[in-house]
């Protein structure tokens, strides 16, 4: 069965942040440094859900922007890009959230949020989002670092887990958003626990677990939570998986890497599009080689869509390999 085929039940919801990335342009590798940014719709959510429509699949995005102009230009991008915005809500009581970022002297990604509407999804919002009927549901990190955002998000996956419906969570770990980061780590597993697949990089493992954890043991404890499979990347280093047995090394893809925004959200609907198709079968090396490729893709062009891949794009990279 192809990834995207038709004979794939439901559609596949990301819930959570969306916002416009202010991205560093002049190669600043601080904020304080830079001077000169570029403005691109994203959100790891929103980003997903754009990724999976590239990839065949029927996506929406579920989120809160405010009632300003930011706020109007991310649901046209999002409906341009045949992301269902029925969900998407907009409030006049906070402006649409902002994020800078920016990427090292090591090229590692980083990011500095200027939370606003994103923050006001509600358990209202998870409960008219037709949970029960979906084909997958993604949720990330960043949404349970406020409320009511992550009571919405406790909501929808608890609706998803009494419907059956699978729940991917890409732990997305931005420190600053969290006033303690102790705190983050309970947040993080009571989703994990309830989750069929979770992703997560070598730096959230960090932030959760300590600096001293390893990629095994980060998995392992993940898996101890009760999700079904866990995949841990380290960008250009490569990743690591597992659905139970010893964690399997997949090394990364050797690309001309511009901007690292949106590889970890390409991974994640790459991997969600494998596992759709397979009917969420124990994930095998050719499924992680697929979403690692995504990722890699992703970094060749600024901003978090534009690097995107198609499926024919990623077929046809894949092939070169």
């Amino acid at each position: 069965m192809g990834v995207g085929e038709q004979s794939i039940p439901g559609q596949v919801l990301a819930i959570g942040e969306i916002l416009v990335d202010f991205i560093v342009t002049d190669g600043a590798t601080t904020l304080e440094a830079a001077e000169m940014f570029v403005a691109r719709s994203g959100g790891a959510p929103a980003n997903a859900s754009v990724a999976l429509t590239r990839l065949g699949l029927d996506s929406g995005f579920c989120g809160v922007v405010g009632d300003d102009q930011f706020g109007a230009r991310l649901r046209t991008e999002l409906a341009a890009e045949g992301v269902d915005t029925s969900r998407v809500r907009q409030s006049n009581e906070a402006a649409t959230t902002l994020a800078f970022a920016w990427k090292d002297s090591d090229g590692d990604g980083h990011f500095w949020l200027l939370r606003g509407a994103d923050a006001r999804l509600s358990e209202a919002d998870a409960n008219a989002a037709g949970v029960a009927s979906l084909g997958a549901l993604v949720v990330g990190s960043v949404a349970l670092s406020a409320q009511p955002a992550r009571s919405a998000i406790e909501r929808a996956v608890d609706l998803a887990g009494r419907a059956g419906v699978p729940v991917v969570f890409d732990v997305n770990l931005r420190p600053t958003l969290w006033s303690d980061l102790a705190t983050a780590r309970p947040a993080c597993e009571e989703v994990a626990e309830r989750s069929t697949l979770v992703k997560l990089s070598l730096d959230d493992a960090i932030g959760l677990y300590g600096p001293a954890v390893t990629p095994d043991a980060a998995i392992e404890a993940v898996l101890s939570l009760g999700a079904k499979a866990v995949v841990l990347t380290d960008g250009e280093r490569g990743c690591w998986f597992s659905s139970g047995s010893p964690p399997t090394f997949v090394p990364a893809f050797r690309v001309e890497a511009v901007e690292p925004t949106g590889a970890g959200d390409a991974f994640t609907a790459a991997i969600v599009a494998r596992e759709l198709a397979t009917r969420w079968a124990p994930l095998t090396l050719d499924d992680v080689r697929y979403a690692a490729a995504a990722g890699a893709l992703a970094t060749t062009r600024p901003g978090a869509w534009d690097g995107l891949p198609n499926r024919a794009q990623l077929d046809a990279f894949l092939a070169r390999q």
